[in-house]
């Protein structure tokens, strides 16, 4: 390299960020943990029904 290619800032490296430690709630938008907390409701009431149909039916045999 000459010496005007090592001069050129844009040819130095970016210092690299700093990592900090990001808790899973700053990851996720909060509509994301609405949704995720509705479709976990809505899926353990359409297995507590089904299961209850299978009990149900398991009685009248």
């Amino acid at each position: 390299m000459t010496e005007s290619e090592e001069r050129r800032p844009d040819s130095a490296p970016a210092p690299a960020p700093a990592k900090k430690a990001m808790s899973l709630e700053e990851k996720l938008p909060r509509g994301l943990w609405i949704r995720l907390i509705v479709y976990v409701a809505v899926g353990h009431l359409f297995a507590a029904f089904v299961y209850l149909l299978f009990s149900l039916g398991a009685q009248n045999q």
